[in-house]
């Protein structure tokens, strides 16, 4: 079987690097995640999506000053 770190061994070994290198893991793991670029894809897909349903008449919008009063009732 192969040696397998676990997320706490991969943890002390980040402790022993260097600032620098701290960093650049860091710099390197969050490049991992989703982009920008597939987020904001995501959220115009999402829109998308959104505004098909209000203008084919399956979902309707709510005017913004209902949206508005009802956040200023809630957080005065």
């Amino acid at each position: 079987m192969e040696d397998e770190m676990t997320l706490a061994d991969l943890k002390r070994s980040a402790d022993g690097l260097s600032e620098t290198d701290r960093a650049e893991l860091a710099d390197y793991l969050l490049a991992s995640l989703d982009s920008e670029a597939d987020v904001a894809a995501a959220w115009r897909d999402e829109l998308g999506r959104r505004m098909a349903d209000i203008r084919s008449g399956k979902e309707t919008g709510v005017p913004a000053e209902d949206v508005l009063r009802r956040l200023q009732e809630k957080y005065p």
